[in-house]
């Protein structure tokens, strides 16, 4: 049994990247056999700001130049979410139970061919735009709360 109290939240970001459509970025990571999609995210640098960091996750997960890319709004609060208990200690370097994430919503400017998941460090294998209201389904059943928090602290812009 893990002691929880042991393991903190990883500084992270998130990003909810919206299409003139209004739809959103989701990829499927390389390294998960699940059929889940997820919205670009990751840790934060020592340092980074939770911007930079937004900007700097998104082009080296989807390959999307940051001058594509217009930020419309932050979240109020952080958001979290739980590892399931079989991944705490084994997937990140830290003692993490989890993530602390600042989420960004972004405007794409740029065009489908500006999208490059073959990036020098892949993490995804397919990429798509999905309806707002989908992305609770087709994400790993541990964050599906977060994604609903996310849908919510965005909802006035969707």
């Amino acid at each position: 049994m893990i002691n929880l109290s042991e393991y903190g939240y990883r500084p992270a970001v998130g990003v909810m990247l919206v299409n003139d459509r209004r739809q959103v970025w989701v990829g499927q990571r390389l390294d998960s056999s699940l059929e889940a999609w997820q919205m670009p995210q990751g840790g934060l640098d020592p340092g980074e700001s939770p911007r930079d960091g937004a900007l700097r996750e998104l082009q080296e997960e989807t390959g999307i130049d940051p001058a594509l890319v217009e930020i419309l709004a932050q979240a109020k609060e952080e958001l979290t979410y739980d590892l399931p208990d079989d991944l705490i200690g084994k997937i990140w370097k830290e003692k993490w139970r989890g993530q602390r994430q600042t989420w960004f919503l972004a405007r794409f400017l740029g065009a489908d061919t500006d999208v490059q998941i073959d990036t020098p460090d892949p993490e995804f294998r397919a990429w798509k735009w999905a309806e707002p209201e989908a992305l609770p389904a087709l994400i790993v059943p541990f964050k599906k709360r977060l994604y609903e928090q996310v849908l919510e602290a965005f909802r006035q812009w969707l």
